[in-house]
């Protein structure tokens, strides 16, 4: 096995494109892959191309007409930036992935390049129509995932970083999971709502997660909650909404519950932004 740490992303390019490597950052998902594959029998050892060295990845900035989500940056770096209510979905995914210790080594870029139908980040990615620098390219959230655990990042490619358009609005993020933390997602959504000084909904965009092979929008649903009031945004959620999902039964719950656990979450996340309680599940 050859492990490469390159200091500049030029290097770490070329070495992309030279060789076939397994891109490590924060390596909470890299190496339970690894144990699982020798765990099934299989001794390989991938050369790894280790980006940690690379400064200009680090970190979360404002360039102006979008935020810069550094490939870098970790969930504790997203959880502790100042960053407006748009973004506040993001940062309760990032809560809620793992404990302390995971949240300080596992990054953003990380989690969506994995892809998993139950990744924390991607249904907010996708609701605040965020874009991946991908060498050089800018590919939309919503092409950058292509099935299960795929993506559009090719095997020569490397996402850099990721790009928040700003908007007005607030965003929220709501998971049910078999408990409170460390714990894989059940169903999850992540939306964005931009409301005008009448409390009318301008424009929502929902995404649910863990419910089909990747995360899914709702574009049924946002088309109807147009020029709703937004405290009435809750009692519109209903089953034809999540049309397009295709939940699985599995260890974790049966489809049937994971597509009503999916409504309820939709539904709970709308009225936590028109500030009405809601009663918190696992």
């Amino acid at each position: 096995m050859r492990y490469f740490r390159p200091t500049s992303l030029a290097d770490a390019l070329a070495i992309r494109r030279e060789h076939a490597v397994t891109v490590l950052a924060g390596g909470t998902d890299v190496y339970p892959a690894a144990a699982t594959r020798r765990a099934w029998g299989d001794p390989s050892h991938p050369d790894i191309l280790d980006i940690s060295g690379l400064a200009e990845l680090r970190g979360i900035a404002d360039e102006g007409d979008h935020w810069r989500i550094g490939a870098l940056a970790t969930w504790t770096d997203l959880i502790r930036a100042d960053l407006p209510p748009l973004l506040d979905g993001l940062k309760a995914a990032g809560r809620a992935v793992g404990g302390v210790q995971i949240q300080n080594r596992g990054t953003l870029v990380g989690n969506a390049c994995t892809a998993s139908p139950a990744g924390d980040g991607i249904p907010n990615l996708l609701a605040l129509d965020a874009a991946f620098a991908v060498s050089g390219r800018e590919v939309a959230a919503r092409d950058f995932f292509t099935g299960y655990r795929a993506t559009a990042v090719g095997p020569h490619d490397l996402v850099t970083a990721i790009r928040i358009p700003k908007r007005p609005g607030r965003g929220h993020f709501e998971k049910l999971g078999a408990r409170r933390y460390l714990v894989i997602s059940i169903a999850m959504t992540g939306l964005a709502v931009e409301t005008d000084p009448g409390g009318r909904i301008v424009q929502a965009r929902i995404a649910v997660g863990a419910c089909a092979a990747l995360a899914r929008r709702l574009p049924a649903l946002e088309a109807d909650l147009a020029g709703l009031p937004l405290a009435e945004a809750p009692g519109l959620v209903a089953e034809r909404h999540l049309a397009g999902l295709s939940p699985i039964d599995d260890v974790r719950a049966s489809a049937a519950y994971r597509m009503a656990a999916a409504r309820t979450l939709v539904a709970d996340a709308l009225a936590h932004l028109a500030g009405h309680p809601v009663a918190r599940a696992a």
